[in-house]
């Protein structure tokens, strides 16, 4: 396989994007990877080659491209729990200015290039998504439920907020599935908000799983951060695979 620098072309510019595309002709089923806060980096190729060894064409857009291409900061002591701090004073306003709009018309510009690729099969993606990027996955499923079969979020923070637009409230016009892997004691994504993401999903009659992963923190998929936990990255990689083997197979 190989992975490449793409450019797609955007309502509002030019968004920097990774392609990883298994070897041969295709064309082959889709997804998107849509990154955690941190932004396109080795760690997000990597998880994006395991995908595609799987028979799967990868795109991992730059959520954040507006603000110049990646890498936007200095990631070479992300492994330092004391740099989190200072990253995140920079990041906070780019995630803020990610809106349920810009999502869309943003989700909608990813697709787009991904139909007009002869080596994309045709038919809805897949969305697997981290953190803010779990989030996102499932504003794109809410704006364009018939070209998004189904989304996997991993460790997403605020999917239900006291906002009138929080991400849960939108559940509504879902038609695909959805599954979330939730960390264990995630202050941005507590007990309490879980119990009232299930209720809306069952009230809208989603089909759903929802596994809060023991022992794994907010972030525990991102090898290269503190945040790591090898057990519960090992238990999202088969949530994950038994996602696309059933709603997106390879043959």
């Amino acid at each position: 396989m190989q992975t490449t620098t793409v450019d797609i072309p955007t309502s509002d510019g030019t968004a920097d994007a990774s392609l990883t595309r298994p070897d041969g002709d295709g064309p082959f089923p889709a997804v998107l990877l849509f990154m955690d806060a941190f932004g396109p980096r080795p760690r997000l190729v990597e998880m994006a080659e395991r995908i595609a060894e799987r028979g799967y064409l990868v795109l991992t857009p730059h959520l954040f491209y507006r603000a110049g291409r990646a890498p936007l900061f200095d990631l070479s002591r992300l492994g330092e729990a004391d740099q989190r701090g200072a990253l995140f004073e920079k990041i906070v306003p780019l995630i803020g200015a990610l809106t349920p709009d810009v999502i869309s018309r943003d989700s909608a510009a990813y697709l787009d290039f991904l139909a007009a690729r002869d080596d994309v099969r045709p038919g809805p993606v897949v969305i697997t998504g981290y953190c803010m990027g779990g989030t996102n996955a499932l504003r794109a499923m809410e704006a364009h439920p018939d070209r998004i079969a189904a989304v996997a979020s991993f460790h997403a923070g605020r999917v239900v907020t006291d906002a009138p637009d929080s991400p849960h409230l939108g559940v509504g016009s879902i038609t695909g599935e959805l599954y979330f892997g939730h960390a264990d004691a995630d202050q941005s994504m507590t007990p309490e908000q879980i119990a009232t993401l299930e209720k809306a999903l069952d009230a809208a009659g989603v089909r759903y799983r929802s596994e809060v992963y023991g022992g794994a923190h907010h972030g525990f998929t991102m090898a290269d951060t503190p945040m790591y936990h090898e057990q519960g990255t090992e238990r999202h990689w088969v949530a994950l695979f038994d996602l696309l083997d059933r709603v997106l197979p390879v043959r």
